[in-house]
């Protein structure tokens, strides 16, 4: 079973990210994913996967973090294709909340000098002539400050957001009516966590507290069970170890999800199932990109 992994889909090109897919192109992206894969809910394909009755070149398709363009823009597409999609979602950042890394994002992007000086932060200074100047920063900046710990990190974030002195939206992520509109028209939802800590870095008590508070949120907001999870940045025995993945399952979790590369098989970890993303333009490095990644075993924090 292959797991796709998307975050956003922009209603139309960011010159910032152009990988990053538009409308046009994840229309593409399902066309290629229809012809070639039948696509499940996932909570469907864990059963069917367990009890050893997968379809024939099954997929899922999965979001994280709860962006709104994942209702404004990618439930149109995914309507229009008869297909099925799970979002999960960091509960804290619903209803006008805004990730860090997009506080980043969007003080470069929004920032009007052509220089920005971080040397007081120890991050350095950015040239900002170009849109690709202003990926280079971003890209620079997020993994430097991604690891850090959750205090020193929000401080180097705001710190950067006042630099920049510019507007920063307040409108990325979904409104709890999107969210439970999503699920009115037979998407999946799953708990991503509160805050989207990197449960690695904080201490067992905070890092349950994220993984059952989220569950109960996003409950709360959809008046229904949540039984699939997604791990935070994903990367088995980095960002998760084997202890968080007894805690999803004592928080109440069927199922759980990595971002570790590869396809699930019948043997395959259901706390623990692999994805990957893709990335690929045109069809034929998409196709032998789901090929080669069918051939891989994803990794598992043991």
């Amino acid at each position: 079973m292959s797991i796709l992994i998307f975050h956003r889909v922009l209603a139309r090109a960011d010159p910032i990210f152009p990988d990053e897919p538009d409308a046009q192109r994840f229309d593409a992206l399902l066309s290629w994913i229809g012809a070639a894969f039948n696509v499940m809910p996932l909570e469907l394909a864990v059963v069917a996967l367990e009890e050893g009755r997968l379809p024939a070149r099954a997929a899922v398709i999965t979001f994280d973090d709860g962006y709104a363009d994942n209702y404004t823009v990618a439930l149109p597409i995914l309507q229009k294709h008869r297909m099925n999609a799970t979002f999960f979602v960091a509960t804290d950042f619903l209803d006008g909340g805004r990730m860090w890394n997009d506080t980043v994002i969007e003080a470069v992007r929004g920032y009007a000098g052509h220089r920005l000086d971080l040397s007081d932060l120890g991050l350095g200074h950015f040239e900002l002539q170009t849109p690709a100047d202003r990926r280079n920063a971003i890209q620079a900046l997020l993994p430097a400050i991604k690891y850090l710990p959750a205090v020193e990190r929000s401080a180097q974030v705001a710190a950067i957001g006042e630099i920049a002195r510019c507007s920063l939206p307040d409108d990325l992520m979904m409104r709890s009516d999107q969210l439970r509109a999503l699920r009115s028209a037979g998407m999946g939802i799953g708990g991503h966590t509160c805050s989207h800590p990197i449960l690695a870095r904080v201490d067992d008590d905070a890092a349950y507290r994220e993984i059952a508070d989220g569950k109960q949120t996003l409950e709360h907001i959809l008046s229904e069970p949540v039984s699939l999870f997604a791990f935070p940045n994903g990367k088995p025995g980095k960002d998760y170890e084997a202890k968080h993945v007894r805690m999803v399952r004592d928080a109440g979790y069927r199922a759980a999800v990595s971002t570790s590369a590869g396809a699930a098989r019948r043997d395959a970890d259901v706390f623990q199932l692999p994805r990957f993303t893709p990335w690929d333009s045109t069809r034929l490095r998409f196709g032998l990109r789901l090929v080669d990644n069918m051939r891989a075993r994803g990794k598992v924090a043991a």
